[in-house]
Order: structure tokens, then sequence, then C-alpha cells
């Protein structure tokens, strides 16, 4: 598998115990009509389900909370009751936004782990190794990213001009999974939350509060799975093998 190797990481120890929260709320409407994308069958499975399977099978992950819409609980369950998951946990009901399902996973959580790590859940092509690399890359740091460099040339525009070129040398295209310290993520989830400051990126909201974020190597086969296209990649790359 294409792997894009981050600039400057260095292997550290791993971190452990860690609460994984997966954002999977989403109304998906650029998947069009026939269902969820989150419950969608990719290789016989629904594509919710090689995310909890990849989070559950980690060591370092001590429970697991799925953020659903209140109806799609029929359809959560049916995953859960078809194979043994000893880490998730009751799942938490999303809200209007992804920050808001984030954030309501973040305040159900009583006895918080020191770590926690956001995925989304029509991410399907989480690899064990990813997951450790990004727990590594945490320790000196509030936050870890999974990110691969962009393949094609980022112009800046306004109005369909172009207003110039940007130097894609420096530029990241950012995925899940992300990891944090706990403490950290939580107090700037609710300093965003307060000042009504939303964005798609939990990373974000950290640097927003000051935080350090590591990157760390992708790969491009991490892919979120948003519009029909993007099943029929999903499928090409199970034919081909899955990322390590």
């Amino acid at each position: 598998m294409r792997e894009n190797r981050a600039r400057g990481n260095s292997p550290a120890r791993s971190v452990s115990d860690v609460t994984a929260i997966v954002p999977a709320a989403g109304l998906g409407t650029r998947f069009g009509p026939g269902g969820r994308k989150q419950y969608t069958l990719l290789g016989g499975k629904a594509v919710l389900s090689w995310v909890l399977d990849a989070l559950e099978a980690h060591p370092g992950i001590r429970d697991i909370i799925p953020v659903v819409r209140a109806d799609d609980l029929p359809a959560l369950d049916e995953i859960l009751s078809s194979r043994k998951y000893r880490k998730v946990k009751k799942p938490v009901i999303g809200g209007a936004e992804r920050q808001d399902s984030v954030y309501n996973a973040l305040k159900s959580i009583s006895s918080p782990a020191p770590h926690v790590l956001v995925h989304d859940g029509v991410r399907p092509f989480l690899s064990q190794p990813l997951i450790t690399r990004c727990m590594e890359a945490l320790e000196g740091h509030d936050g870890a990213i999974a990110a691969v460099s962009p393949k094609d040339t980022i112009k800046q525009g306004a109005d369909n001009v172009v207003i110039k070129t940007l130097d894609r040398s420096s530029l990241w295209s950012v995925q899940t999974p992300q990891v944090f310290l706990y403490d950290k993520l939580r107090s700037a989830y609710d300093n965003a939350m307060e000042a009504g400051v939303y964005s798609t990126d939990d990373s974000a909201l950290v640097e927003r509060m000051g935080g350090r974020v590591a990157i760390v190597n992708g790969y491009y086969e991490n892919i979120k799975v948003t519009t029909p296209e993007d099943m029929a990649v999903a499928d090409a790359i199970l034919k081909q093998g899955l990322p390590e």
C-alpha cells in the first residue's frame, strides 16, 4: 500500500487507555436516496462496522462511543448484535452538526480516559498501524492527526478568479483518526461552544486554543465515504488490499 510519509515524524512511546468517539450521525445528503452511507454494505458489512471492528481490535482503545441519529438506533443495534463488541458503550444521540455530535459524546463520558480518539464513522479503512502512529505522536503534544499531502496543485480563489497558487509542500489534507489529551479536547470544545465557533475538524478547535498538534503520515486509501462514487472507490480498495 502507498503511504504518505510525514516530514519530521519520529517514533515515540505509544499512549494507551483511549476512549474512541465515532461520529456517525450525518444525514448524508450528498449520498443521495437509498439509505444512510454509514449502514451501506461494503464487502458484506456496513461501512460503520469496518470502523468499529478496527477500534475494537486495537489494544490501546479502552472503550468506543458511537454517535448516531435517534432514528438510526435500530440499524446500529443490528450491527452490534451481529458481532461481539466488548468495548462499544451505549450510543450517544448526535446533534445538528458534527461538532454537536462529538460534544455530546464528550459530555457523556463520566469517567474519562486520559486520551480520546475521534474517527469518522464513514472512513472504513482504518488500520491498526495508523491508530498506533497517532497514539505515538501524541507524546509531547496536545493532539495528533492523520493527514496526507495533496496530490493536486492548490489555488486560492474568490469569485471564480485565482488569487494565488499555494505552496503544496507545506499543505496537508487532514483525515481522521485524531487523538488528543482528553482535557485539552474537552476544554477546546467547551470554549468553542460557548463562543459559537464551529469547525468540521476537531484539531482546529484545539489549535484555536493554542494547542500543539502533531501531523502523522496517513494514506490515501483512508477515504471518507460521502457520495455514491466513493463506494465504487472503496470497493476497488478492498480488491487491492487494505492499507497498513
